[in-house]
């Protein structure tokens, strides 16, 4: 079965990903056409990218660095669950993607952002890694406001609309990570 990682993309102390992170893997439980399993960035503890020989020359980096590695290889799709600093990416994240080269090609992720203002300056440069990486971006995406989602901007509270903008992002997720099955299962065999 299509197995699809809802990563956490913020380490910080006090982060509210783990709360949206669980709202999406509560509505994505009640599927059936994938499984999906929490990745939660902050327990790999990952150093700071300084490798000699980045991934695409085939550096592989510390242990750490060799457990995302794999986690990210063995999952087919993802939903990235990513804040916004300074309407930005958090850098742990973009961190963590510069450890994968090819383990993300050929595969699908969605986005949902949260942030002031939606997390749309997060999600954009998201999405333009995405393009870089061969990681097929789905057009659907939810974008959580700290004023309207969240009470005191501290405790998730997401509004009705927001679960359908969910299953919307999650249908294509599987759809488009179903559609690259076969492009995925060639360069597994081109490789072995």
């Amino acid at each position: 079965m299509t197995k699809i990682g809802i990563i956490i993309g913020s380490t910080r102390p006090g982060r509210i990903g783990p709360q949206v992170a669980g709202w999406v893997h509560e509505a994505s439980a009640q599927r059936s056409d994938a499984e999906f399993e929490l990745v939660d960035l902050a327990e790999f503890r990952l150093p700071l990218f300084d490798q000699a020989v980045p991934p695409a020359m085939g550096g592989t980096g510390g242990p750490e660095a060799q457990a995302w590695v794999r986690t990210i290889d063995r999952l087919d799709g993802f939903v990235f669950v990513t804040p916004e600093y300074n309407n930005q990416l958090p850098g742990a994240l973009k961190n963590a993607i510069d450890f994968v080269c090819a383990g993300w090609a050929d595969k699908a992720a969605g986005i949902v952002s949260y942030g002031a203002a939606g997390g749309t300056g997060s999600a954009t440069q998201l999405r333009q890694l995405c393009g870089l990486l061969g990681l097929a971006d789905v057009p659907a995406q939810v974008s959580l406001h700290l004023a309207t989602d969240f009470e005191n901007f501290t405790v998730f509270a997401p509004g009705g609309s927001r679960a359908r903008s969910l299953d919307a992002l999650l249908d294509h997720v599987v759809a488009w990570t179903t559609a690259l099955e076969s492009l995925r299962s060639a360069r597994a065999a081109s490789v072995a």
